[in-house]
């Protein structure tokens, strides 16, 4: 709302932290540890639920970036957006209006930028308003250079913290959201590595 992404289905191969049958990396590891708690680290209400999730993506993490910093244009790659406007210039405090295609139990959403480091290549959003039942929502993106089969790629992790709706428990929360965003990182992915091949591509051609 790790693995390449080659699964045909939304949940592809990403990883929820702390699982028994996750893949984490020794290197996936330090990036956790090192980057959790400084900028994924949410502070925690008896009614929010929380997760972490991350994505290896065979693409530069350069690439990867001009995709999830665009604030403005989410539906680059968010398979759920249909339309987005926003507000102002691309700075913290700027409101975007986006609207959720139909199958999904919301239709808008209202979302405002916290968090645009592109030195560290951070990104932390949080849901204001709309008609959805995702109170009190906020994430944060990270992307981390690393090196995929010898060839540049980026790991990413995404962190949410949510309030648990009143009828539904927190795994059934948690189990949700976790599905959105493993759909938005495999779609992050399946473009980020269409575009990397292309520009491959466009190399080799101009040799």
């Amino acid at each position: 709302m790790n693995g390449s992404g080659n699964s045909n289905n939304c949940s592809g191969n990403s990883g929820i932290i702390m699982e028994s049958n996750s893949n984490t990396s020794v290197n996936d590891e330090y990036y956790i540890r090192k980057h959790h708690h400084r900028r994924h680290e949410e502070e925690l209400m008896e009614n929010q639920c929380t997760s972490l999730l991350i994505k290896h993506i065979r693409a530069p993490l350069p690439l990867v970036w001009s995709l999830v910093r665009r604030f403005d244009q989410p539906q680059k790659y968010k398979p759920f957006i249909s339309r987005c406007v926003a507000q102002g210039n691309l700075e913290i405090g700027s409101l975007r209006e986006v609207d959720v295609k139909s199958g999904l139990p919301a239709t808008t959403s209202t979302e405002r930028l916290e968090l645009l480091d592109d030195n560290e290549h951070i990104l932390r959003i949080r849901i204001v308003g709309g008609d959805h039942r995702l109170r009190n929502y906020s994430s944060i993106i990270s992307l981390h250079p690393e090196i995929i089969d010898g060839r540049t790629g980026t790991l990413v992790i995404e962190s949410f913290v949510v309030d648990i709706p009143e009828g539904n428990t927190k795994d059934e929360t948690c189990y949700f959201v976790e599905a959105l965003i493993k759909c938005n990182l495999k779609s992050l992915a399946d473009v980020s590595e269409r575009l990397a091949v292309q520009d491959r591509t466009e190399s080799i051609d101009h040799v």
